[in-house]
């Protein structure tokens, strides 16, 4: 059990990511690949990964077990770690002394690790634009594809979370972070592998969620870092590489079965995270019509919807997010 303790300057400065953490996505995905529970939820998208695989993933598999410790300098703090290019940067400028420090600590937990992570342990610049290289790819070849579905997940994790505290206050927010997470002032309770304490002291804490999180949350090794607690989304679907077929109606115009007034309301007030209630009352329609045109909107990939505290919540997807961009242009209420 892990067991995180805040001040009362903690609890002010707790910080809810917005977007997915590019590296700690790869990371997670990279060892939920080569794990092998989570049969039901990750068994397709493992076997469609595993044929994609390009073979510079030999370089990111010593480097990330499927279980226990992996080098925190794979996820490192950055100005904005859902970008690309900045959080590889952020890992590019690892410090010397972080690089061999955590290597040294993977060693002594593998059995052998190859020969080119002491040349990564001593910083050769060479290396790390290969380990960058790596990343690069393995993102393009097995992430990229389903990245709108990881992204569409976490836009739904933070919703639920932002209502917890307008509802709840501090206090609701880390109370609903999930069944493996307990919240009993001033501790926060985790699920982990083995016993541990963490102190805030005044930093504060990142609220992490991540898709490929798996089975239970993590956090940076080293105590001293910028305390972040990534933990796993929820999810009640099976993770499929493909979307669902479309109809031939939706193939034939995917676009018109969308527009409408009632439907650009629900799209424009699930930007936000909306009840079933709460989108019949907004839109003066009755609970079953906000189902039914929902339904639509989910067969066309641009809504999704799951159940929290007893009440069917309504978000929108990433495509969703950039389709209602797209038709604040055209549409009028």
């Amino acid at each position: 059990m892990l067991h995180i303790v805040f001040t009362t300057e903690d609890l002010a400065k707790i910080r809810m990511a917005a977007e997915p953490d590019y590296l700690w996505e790869v990371a997670n995905s990279v060892q939920t690949l080569r794990r092998r529970d989570g049969v039901r939820m990750f068994r397709e998208w493992r076997r469609w990964a595993r044929s994609r695989i390009p073979k510079t993933l030999t370089r990111l598999a010593p480097l990330l077990p499927p279980q226990g410790y992996s080098p925190d300098f794979l996820t490192p703090a950055s100005p904005d770690p859902a970008v690309p290019d900045v959080a590889l940067n952020a890992l590019l400028s690892t410090p010397r002394t972080r690089l061999r420090t955590d290597l040294a600590r993977l060693a002594e937990s593998q059995r052998r690790l190859p020969r080119w992570t002491g040349r990564l342990a001593e910083g050769d610049l060479d290396t790390l634009r290969q380990l960058e290289e790596s990343i690069r790819l393995y993102h393009a070849r097995v992430l990229a594809p389903i990245w709108p579905r990881v992204q569409s997940h976490v836009y739904a994790d933070r919703i639920i979370r932002m209502r917890s505290f307008l509802e709840e206050g501090v206090d609701g927010l880390l109370s609903g972070l999930g069944p493996q997470i307990q919240w009993s002032r001033p501790v926060l309770e985790v699920d982990y592998p083995f016993d541990q304490v963490l102190h805030l002291e005044g930093r504060g804490i990142t609220l992490q969620p991540s898709y490929f999180c798996w089975p239970t949350p993590v956090k940076l090794a080293d105590p001293q870092l910028p305390p972040v607690l990534v933990y796993p989304v929820e999810r009640d679907d099976i993770l499929s590489p493909s979307p669902p077929a479309l109809t031939s109606t939706q193939q034939a115009d995917p676009v018109g079965a969308l527009i409408g007034r009632t439907r650009a309301g629900v799209l424009r007030a699930a930007a936000t995270g909306s009840s079933t209630g709460e989108l019949a009352r907004l839109l003066d329609i009755s609970p079953s019509a906000v189902s039914q045109h929902a339904a639509i909107l989910r067969e066309n990939g641009l809504l999704q919807t799951f159940r929290k505290g007893g009440r069917t919540m309504h978000t929108l997807t990433a495509h969703g997010r950039a389709f209602l961009q797209d038709t604040e242009r055209v549409v009028h209420l």
